[in-house]
């Protein structure tokens, strides 16, 4: 598969059935979901997709599942990351094998690495792999801090590396950190969406993430691009409680998965072990959520 890397990649839940085994049929169910929503790309197995939970033959099966499902429709993210640099590259290898647009990778946990232990790091895949690299700088699932001038020289030195996943606050100092040394990446926010607006302003080429209503991001995107900018305020401020309510600390992904399942995209909103679970209080709230932002019915693709 090839096309563009860019616009706003909905990050895909994966899917469990109540024995928490990998649900296929939601699996295929949510993939068609998000882009009838209007998704420029998807990105799978990411920390939202419960990578670290799943088998390498469960990833495995995951990737060739949406693959197919997509069948060519919109570039596909792999992510790739894994404690072992020869499980991450053999992982790429069969991303790119079964037509994935790019890998992403966060270095795994690297104590006392120096810029140049990174940099090496992505040079050692970049040597295995021919296709795009989305650095992912995420600290909270590896506690590796990379600075704006080491990841502007690892965008200069490593051609296929031009890609960044930033979710490292705060996103827009980063993002203007990193455009001042180079013009050689294409960043993406994250973080559930919260500053997509703010990351445009500072030049982000879109973002990933795995907020429930990915149409709303998709007309505040193109709204923007299309120098819409009043309309692209009024969209983002009337959702914007919605988006933060969702990507709460500690328990988003299990919010996630619940408006998932109340959308009908998914079967079941179970995680696998380990996650917080939520009050009933919690689950009472994203109803008044939805109410407050219009919402009426949750199944429906919101139209603006």
């Amino acid at each position: 598969m090839t096309g563009a890397i860019t616009g706003i990649f909905n990050i895909l839940a994966t899917p469990f059935d109540a024995s928490l085994a990998v649900d296929v049929a939601s699996l295929r169910r949510l993939v068609e979901f998000q882009l009838d929503k209007g998704v420029y790309g998807l990105t799978i197995l990411g920390v939202l997709g419960e990578a670290a939970k799943l088998t390498v033959e469960e990833r495995q099966l995951v990737m060739e599942t949406v693959m197919s499902t997509v069948n060519g429709r919109v570039p596909v993210v792999v992510g790739t990351s894994h404690a072992k640099i020869e499980t991450c590259i053999e992982l790429s290898q069969s991303a790119f094998a079964a037509g994935a647009s790019g890998v992403m990778i966060a270095p795994p946990r690297m104590p006392g690495a120096s810029d140049d232990d990174i940099i090496a790091l992505y040079s050692r895949v970049a040597e295995q792999v021919s296709g795009a690299i989305v650095v992912q700088d995420f600290p909270p699932v590896n506690d590796v801090i990379m600075s704006a001038p080491m990841l502007a020289r690892l965008a200069e030195t490593i051609p296929n590396a031009r890609y960044l996943k930033l979710e490292d606050p705060p996103l827009m100092e980063k993002i203007g950190a990193i455009r001042a040394l180079t013009d050689q990446f294409e960043i993406f926010g994250g973080l559930g969406g919260m500053f997509l607006l703010e990351e445009l302003r500072r030049g982000a080429s879109g973002t990933m993430t795995g907020f429930a209503f990915s149409e709303v991001l998709v007309v505040v995107y193109e709204a923007f691009k299309a120098g819409r900018m009043a309309e692209a305020e009024a969209i983002f401020d009337r959702y914007l409680p919605l988006i933060r309510y969702e990507n709460q600390p500690i328990i988003n992904l299990t919010i996630r998965k619940e408006m998932l399942y109340r959308r009908g995209a998914i079967a079941n909103p179970a995680l696998r072990p380990p996650f917080t679970p939520v009050s009933p209080g919690t689950l009472d709230e994203i109803g008044w959520v939805f109410a407050r932002v219009g919402i009426s019915d949750p199944a429906q693709k919101i139209v603006l």
